[in-house]
């Protein structure tokens, strides 16, 4: 009898020990080491540009990164949906999450960032930042990293951005007699220039060269130093000096037109200036002969935004994030994937190749070997300044991104709009401005 207890014991004591031994190896992830076993890590991603421009590369970055990362881990498979067109990206991810089958790692569009983040869908990073010796997040622009934070935490890492410049016609201001502005131009600079080369070049009576298109309140706020929502989302303010200052200017500046509607056909036919772009669209068309078919008998080129008198020269920046899903299975994977896309050089360095954004490390974007891809894709034999894109994209303004923030941005232009077409006070007509788009944020809640 004792010697059946014994072996009863025996046994008992070795089937917890397979057990215990069974979840340590679940838990470790050691499982997927076994020979023969490999593990899925999942990819979710759209199939054309981010910059919605033609771009053959689509997957070509995504791919290599999946040749490199499988080479390095050989027990795992990555695998991506293709043909997901970035119209559609959001819907189609959005019936992932309902479904319950969120890619482990995915792309993430600046719009939708936050409402994941609300809805819990994104793994907080900062436990794999904090534990990862080889990961320095001083490596990239500080703006762009900042896009991936929500509640002071990173949910996302950037993938490529681009900022908002300043484009010019030289061939005009060469015709005009004037010099490209300094990078540290201001308001007055610019109205200047504006005012001087809005003229009647063909001496029919009507206006047919004009100083800019397409600058907006947002410009204006931004270098100015105003911001016009909190990070939330839930108030918006019109008032102040700030504010005042650049309803004022803008006021000054639309007045120069003579209530000519100025679009941006006219800047593409060579008849304006000025005109703030990002610098993907720059990037897009700047190559020939895409530079021949959009943008004909001008030369042209790009400086930072101008400084209002209590701003900088400064915009904002647009940032294509990569996350991982919260549920996911293989969050060891998914983070040293993540890895790949947004903090290998060698592979960061292909965005100057393959796609019409800006690498957000440093070290890519402001080396020799970006200035002379960037010089050879646009055949343009002048030096590129480097210094300008590095200062744009690491000192620009990342803007709130809340839930229905661009039906505020509508909102405001509707206020602003109202400012300057009527002939009330500006200050009266702030107060009301605000108070318009606070009843809208509200209703939103």
């Amino acid at each position: 009898m004792d010697v059946w207890k014994t072996r009863k014991n025996i046994a008992a004591g070795a089937l917890c020990a397979l057990l215990a031994a069974a979840l340590i190896v679940l838990y470790t992830d050691a499982y997927k080491q076994l020979p023969g076993l490999k593990s899925t890590l999942t990819v979710g991603v759209f199939s054309d540009s981010y910059w919605e421009v033609q771009n053959g590369y689509a997957y070509r970055i995504l791919d290599d990164a999946v040749l490199a990362f499988q080479k390095s881990h050989p027990d795992v498979e990555v695998s991506y949906t293709s043909g997901v067109l970035k119209a559609d990206y959001s819907e189609w991810l959005a019936q992932q999450l309902l479904n319950g089958s969120m890619p482990d790692v995915f792309f993430v569009l600046s719009d939708d960032f936050n409402d994941f983040a609300e809805l819990g869908a994104l793994k907080n990073l900062q436990p794999f930042i904090e534990g990862d010796d080889s990961f320095c997040e001083e490596d990239f622009y500080s703006s762009a990293y900042a896009y991936g934070k929500y509640n002071g935490k990173q949910y996302s890492i950037p993938y490529e951005c681009a900022p908002k410049l300043m484009f010019l016609n030289k061939t005009i201001l060469k015709r005009e007699g004037l010099e490209i502005p300094d990078e540290q131009w201001t308001w007055d600079d610019f109205y200047k220039i504006c005012d001087k080369v809005t003229k009647d070049t063909d001496g029919n009576g009507t206006v047919d060269q004009f100083g800019v298109v397409g600058y907006t309140w947002e410009e204006a706020f931004e270098s100015n130093g105003v911001q016009a929502f909190d990070q939330k989302g839930t108030k918006c303010s019109l008032t102040g000096e700030r504010v005042e200052q650049a309803l004022v200017f803008m006021e000054k500046l639309e007045g120069l037109g003579n209530g000519y509607h100025v679009t941006t056909k006219d800047f593409d036919l060579g008849k304006a200036l000025f005109q703030p772009m990002s610098f993907s669209e720059y990037r897009a068309y700047k190559p020939y002969p895409l530079s021949v078919k959009k943008y004909t008998g001008f030369e042209w080129d790009c400086i930072p935004m101008p400084s209002g008198p209590q701003g900088e020269n400064i915009s904002t920046l647009d940032a294509l994030l990569v996350a991982m899903s919260a549920d996911t299975k293989n969050a060891g994977y998914a983070w040293e994937f993540i890895k790949e896309l947004t903090y290998d050089a060698a592979l960061q360095s292909e965005i100057f190749d393959y796609s019409e954004g800006v690498s957000v490390l440093k070290e890519v974007t402001g080396s020799d070997q970006t200035l002379y891809r960037l010089l050879e894709s646009s055949g343009d034999n002048q030096s590129m300044n480097l210094r300008i894109l590095n200062d744009a994209v690491e000192h620009a303004v990342v803007a709130p991104r809340f839930r229905n923030y661009k039906g505020a941005v509508a909102e405001v232009d509707k206020a602003v709009r109202g400012i300057l077409d009527g002939n009330g006070n500006i200050r009266m007509g702030q107060i009301i401005g605000s108070r318009t788009v606070n009843k809208y944020l509200e209703r939103q809640k």
